[in-house]
């Protein structure tokens, strides 16, 4: 039994499995700080001075006002948008990311010949 699951996990497949789930949280916590201190800030600036971390804004649904989300959070207040945008914003960034690859990989096949049918 040991013979066979020390076959299985030094496997090619599960070898590049294993790479790329650790890229994959490298490019996400890359990917986080891009949104966060970088493109969040600018949108910021494009609206007008909106300060602090996009993901901390809110709406106060019962027209109140408190210090900040977790405040409101607490009260049962808060329509949370902030954090929603900073994840939708992650995602069409990887989401792009992973095209740019994908059409990469098809043009490099497509130049080797490989698709070709045997």
């Amino acid at each position: 039994m040991l013979a066979e699951f020390k076959e299985f996990a030094l496997k090619g497949n599960v070898l590049d499995l294993a790479i790329g789930v650790v890229i994959g949280g490298a490019f996400a916590k890359i990917t986080a700080s891009l949104v966060e201190d970088i493109i969040n800030p600018l949108i910021g600036l494009v609206l007008g001075g909106v300060q602090g971390d996009l993901a901390s804004r809110y709406i106060a649904l019962d027209g109140k006002t408190y210090a900040n989300l977790a405040e409101a959070k607490k009260a049962g207040a808060a329509f949370s948008y902030g954090n929603f945008l900073n994840i939708v914003i992650q995602f069409i960034i990887v989401a792009f990311v992973i095209f740019i690859v994908i059409k990469q990989i098809n043009r490099f096949t497509r130049l080797s010949g490989d698709n070709l049918p045997k």
